[in-house]
Order: structure tokens, then C-alpha cells, then sequence
């Protein structure tokens, strides 16, 4: 492993005249796809330990979601066309002669991701779900690994010798600056289960656009309303105003500044953003893996960002997902001892072991060109390597936020 340690007198992000975030909440089509094609791998990765003792090779990291179609009024709302999810990627479908349930497997992610996001999600009525993951064998390859012929041949959870199927970079930075946590809490606060049952006529689906100018602060919120709960314009009118003014007045917990808060603009043109169940796929909009939310769950033009998919990817060896997670935390570890903006990108190839990826580049911003020490950054970055192996575990058996 090579490291490369590296300043910057460049401004940090929050000294900058100007920033813009954005965040697709729990709710969005694509924010939708990530969190089904990661529960999709954790269920057949559990599916395999509880069988096998061992997780078989899979990724299932394209996953497309086809919304449905609703008949929406003021004071109704029911679909009438259901959702479609369909899977593709590559997973062994069996252990020998021991089938893996595939269809179910994802059938239950599909089915718990949206009945626990959205607002009176029937799966049995409102889902469909189709199955296009291969298990075919590329050349080169042992058929071993998409078509094992007994558990042996599967890879053990806890080995320390496995090796990165992928070329990768990965990208992660820390702190967040001032707009970044401001877009990210006021997300995660307006979908906690706290304001959902306080606010029953809220959907899920909120895009939220944060901009900083100076210390100006502002945010644009798309948030749909549930129709059934909206029975007229002056109803749907009076909501967004009084949603408004939560936001600003939670908005000032988080920064202490004032920030100027919208809700759906097009209720300018008298226009009402509603829905069924609290999602735009509702009314036929698309979601696809990897166009939501960075690992950290934000889009960050004014950052170093990678666009490499994780979620769906196998949690034992693909780097792309692994990296993704040990660049964050190993951002934040160094900038919490250095007490300083920092970034780390780690790049590896195909075949190498995924404890000694080829390159780790940390780069810290200091008010002047002096330097770091060197040694302590180094010995934060060998433990972190070191720790990879163990990441598998805690992806697969956490449900984590990272998506």
C-alpha cells in the first residue's frame, strides 16, 4: 500500500462565498432503489450464514424501480397500476443442490423497504417485482463462484485473505460543513417517525436544495402531501405555509443563523405537489441505483465526490463498497485528531487484497503550508486498512443509515 500524505492551503468548503447541497430523501424513487438493492444483499448474505455458514458470491446493485399509476384529487388519492422493481446483476443461485430463494429474497427487501417509507403501502396490491440476476460465469473465472457446488466453496465471513473484485476509487471527507449538516438533519428530521406521526399529510419523497451565500442561508424543499388528507387548495395552501415555518424554526437548532425555507415552488402557479403514498413513483416516476445520495447521503458538487454505486454491491470483497465506507470514517478520524478539513481517497485494483488496497491519498487543509505529522496520519491509516475485513460483518448484520 502506498500513502500519500498531503496539505492544502486551500479555503475550507465553509469559508467558500458561496455553497449548494442537495439530499434525495428516504422517499425518492432513487433513494428508494439504493435502500432495496442494500437490503436485497443483506438478506441473502443472511440467508446464506444461516444455511451455509458462508455468504456465496453476489451483487445486486441495478436495481430499477417503475412507479405505478394513481388517480390523485384533492381529498382522494389510490393507485391504480402498481410499482414494478426489477433486479439485475449476478448472484449464485444455488449451493450445490440447495436453491437460494432469490425471488423471495428480494421480494421481502422490495416489500420492506416501501411499506417502511411510504404511507399505506400494500406490497400484496401495489408491487411487483421481477428477477433478472444471472449466474453466469465469465472467462477467467472459476464457475465456482457464481455456481458453487458445496459451501467450500463459498467465502468465510471472517477471512483475512480475500481480494478486491473491482478497480476502485472511493472518496470521503469530514466535517461536514455548516450547509451540508443543515441540508442532511432537516432531511432525516422531516421523515423521523416523530414529525411522519405529527404530520400525517407528509410524504416521504423530499428533495431538499440548501444554498449558502456568506451566512446566508436557504432551502428549497420539494415535500409532497398525502391527497387523501388535503380535501382543497386553501387546506394544501395553509400546510406548506405552516410546514415552513417548522423548518425555519428547526433549521435554527442546527446552524443558530436564520434560514429563508420554500416548499413546493409551483404552488406559485397554484399548483398542488400531491401524492398517494408520499412518493412520486406514484404517478410513474423511475428510480435507479447510484443517482441518489453519496455514501455520506448528500451531493456535494463543491466537494471531491466518486460516483461509484455501493449499495446492492457484495459486502465481503467489492471494494467499490468497502472504501466507500473506511474513506469516510478514516476522514473523520483524522480530522477530528487534527482538528481540520480532510479528505481521503483510496484507489485499488482487481486481485488485491482488500486489507492493502494500492493507493491511500489523505489530504489536510492547513491555514498555511506547514506540515502535518506525518507518522500519526499513517498509523491512523494502517489501523483503518487493518480494519476492513471486519466492515463485511457490520454491513451485513447492521441495518445501517448509509442509505
Amino acid at each position: 500500500m502506498r500513502t500519500i500524505i498531503q496539505t492544502t492551503t486551500a479555503l475550507a468548503v465553509d469559508s467558500l462565498p458561496f455553497e449548494v447541497v442537495e439530499r434525495k430523501g428516504s422517499g425518492h424513487p432513487d433513494t428508494l432503489c439504493d435502500a432495496i438493492a442494500e437490503t436485497a444483499s443483506r438478506y441473502y448474505s443472511l440467508h446464506c450464514l444461516s444455511r451455509f455458514g458462508r455468504v456465496a458470491h453476489h451483487w445486486c446493485d441495478k436495481v430499477m424501480l417503475i412507479g405505478g399509476e394513481s388517480e390523485i384529487h384533492f381529498g382522494y388519492g389510490r393507485l391504480i397500476r402498481p410499482f414494478k422493481v426489477i433486479f439485475a446483476g449476478k448472484a449464485a443461485h444455488a449451493v450445490g443442490d440447495k436453491t437460494i430463494p432469490l425471488d423471495d429474497l428480494f421480494t421481502q427487501a422490495a416489500a420492506d423497504v416501501l411499506s417502511a417509507r411510504l404511507r399505506g403501502f400494500n406490497p400484496r396490491q401495489h408491487l411487483e417485482v421481477e428477477n433478472l440476476v444471472t449466474n453466469y460465469v465469465g472467462p477467467g473465472q472459476r464457475s465456482s463462484r457464481y455456481r458453487p457446488s458445496s459451501q467450500e466453496d463459498l467465502v468465510m465471513l471472517g477471512s483475512g485473505t480475500r481480494v478486491s473484485n473491482d478497480c476502485n476509487v472511493c472518496v470521503g471527507y469530514a466535517p461536514l460543513s455548516r450547509l451540508e449538516r443543515l441540508v442532511l438533519e432537516t432531511e432525516r428530521y422531516l421523515n423521523s417517525a416523530v414529525f411522519r406521526d405529527a404530520n400525517i399529510d407528509t410524504g416521504s419523497d423530499i428533495k431538499l436544495i440548501g444554498t449558502r451565500q456568506g451566512d446566508n442561508f436557504s432551502l428549497l424543499v420539494n415535500m409532497p402531501l398525502i391527497a387523501v388528507h388535503v380535501p382543497s387548495w386553501q387546506r394544501y395552501h395553509k400546510r406548506v405555509t405552516e410546514l415552513e415555518h417548522l423548518i425555519c424554526e428547526h433549521a435554527r437548532t442546527i446552524i443558530d443563523l436564520p434560514c429563508q425555507v420554500e416548499i413546493n415552488p409551483e404552488k406559485g402557479a397554484v399548483r398542488a405537489y400531491m401524492n398517494v403514498t408520499g412518493t412520486a413513483a406514484d404517478t410513474g416516476d423511475i428510480g435507479v441505483v447510484g443517482r441518489a445520495n453519496r455514501l455520506n447521503g448528500l451531493i456535494t458538487p463543491f466537494r471531491p465526490m466518486s460516483i461509484e454505486a455501493s449499495a446492492g454491491k457484495n459486502p465481503l470483497d467489492h471494494t467499490g463498497k468497502l472504501y466507500g465506507v473506511l474513506a469516510m470514517r478514516l476522514a473523520a478520524r483524522i480530522s477530528a485528531a487534527y482538528g481540520s478539513d480532510t479528505s481521503v481517497v483510496i484507489a485499488t485494483s482487481k486481485e488485491r487484497r482488500i486489507d492493502d488496497p494500492d493507493t491511500v491519498c489523505v489530504t489536510v487543509t492547513t491555514p498555511d503550508s506547514s506540515e502535518v505529522e506525518a507518522a500519526g496520519i499513517q498509523t491512523a491509516v494502517n489501523e483503518a486498512v487493518r480494519e476492513v475485513p471486519m466492515l463485511s460483518s457490520e454491513l451485513i448484520m447492521t441495518a445501517g443509515d448509509l442509505w
